[in-house]
């Protein structure tokens, strides 16, 4: 009886020891697993224009972000990027590639930030978290999941700055903006797109800056340019020869439309006209040394970049954002700054 009993015993033994032989193999299966998605990450970046000043700047500054961190974490990191060219279907389709493959992280800079809810719900079915960047989506669609971020600036700081950065020109010298010496100040502006939030939120608070900072403003005229250099230069033509001299100045939603209107005066062979725009790319600020072009307020592509690459790695390694950096669990908000000949 006692030998049956031992037998059993050691049966049972055996039997245990397979189990934990078992256990141990799968946990190193799925270690394994684990270390070689740790080793690999792949991000696909969807854009709605790869050419637009701003953003080419930006994905060129993500692109070295994600080489300086496999250089030092010895870590291979795919950056893939695709160009929306301005349609959200065929940004659509790009994304649902991207889903498709089975990316780790996918970065979305939105055509039309209004519909970002189809690609929310089905980077969720595949559990693809998402950062959204320069373009936010609608506060509804950035709280269908908690796997989400966006990177950018504050639309409202940077119509707030840009306005400052008139005033204070304003203040130094009243002659420089307001030529004839009327006490008003006729303006036109280029705006970037018609009901987008950016363009709409820097019209509005860069003009009430300047009310705000006791100037008396007239607007002339303004156009929808598209953020485009090149839309921007023909508007620009085209009031220069309908207002000539009573254009005192030239307000843009951005540096590149901003860029556009130095060029049309240029051409016209005019003198030169207080212009200011917003994003601080390296032509804006080359201008400004040359004192063709007044200020701009500086977002740099560089911290945006850094910003958007820290949350996508992050995400890609399967491990918690740092959360002290973010607003609301959710926002990056990139610092801003004034830039003039004098700073």
């Amino acid at each position: 009886m006692n030998r049956i009993r031992k037998n059993k015993d050691i049966i049972m033994m055996i039997i245990l020891l397979c189990i934990v032989i078992i256990v141990a193999f799968q946990i190193k299966i799925f270690a394994g697993k684990d270390q070689k998605k740790v080793d690999s990450i792949r991000i696909g970046v969807a854009a709605y224009k790869v050419n637009d000043a701003f953003i080419s700047t930006v994905l060129s500054d993500l692109l070295e972000s994600a080489k300086a961190c496999e250089q030092k974490n010895n870590i291979k990191i795919r950056v893939d990027i695709s160009d929306g060219k301005e349609d959200q279907m065929i940004q659509n389709a790009q994304i649902d590639k991207y889903i498709a493959l089975d990316y780790d992280v996918i970065c979305v800079n939105m055509v039309d930030r209004t519909m970002a809810a189809t690609i929310v719900d089905k980077a969720k079915s595949a559990d693809i978290p998402i950062v959204f960047f320069n373009r936010e989506p609608v506060e509804e669609d950035m709280l269908r999941w908690d796997k989400m971020y966006y990177v950018g600036a504050d639309a409202k700081e940077a119509g707030v700055l840009q306005g400052e950065m008139i005033v204070d020109a304003y203040n130094k010298d009243k002659s420089f903006i307001d030529r004839n010496g009327d006490g008003t100040v006729a303006y036109v502006i280029l705006e970037g797109e018609s009901g987008h939030q950016d363009s709409l939120v820097r019209t509005e608070w860069s003009v009430q800056t300047l009310k705000n900072g006791g100037m008396k403003v007239e607007k002339l005229t303004g156009a929808i340019a598209d953020w485009d250099r090149n839309q921007a230069k023909v508007f620009m033509e085209k009031w220069l020869k309908e207002y000539g001299n009573q254009i005192e100045l030239i307000i843009s939603n951005n540096d590149d439309m901003a860029l556009g209107a130095i060029d049309a005066i240029k051409m016209l062979n005019m003198e030169q006209i207080a212009t200011v725009g917003i994003d601080g790319i390296p032509q804006a600020l080359a201008s400004i040394e040359e004192e063709k072009l007044l200020g701009t307020v500086v977002s740099e592509s560089k911290l945006h970049a850094q910003a958007i690459f820290d949350i996508a790695y992050s995400l890609g390694k399967e491990q918690s954002v740092d959360t002290e950096k973010l607003i609301q669990g959710k926002y990056v908000r990139v610092k801003q700054y004034k830039f003039t000949k004098e700073d």
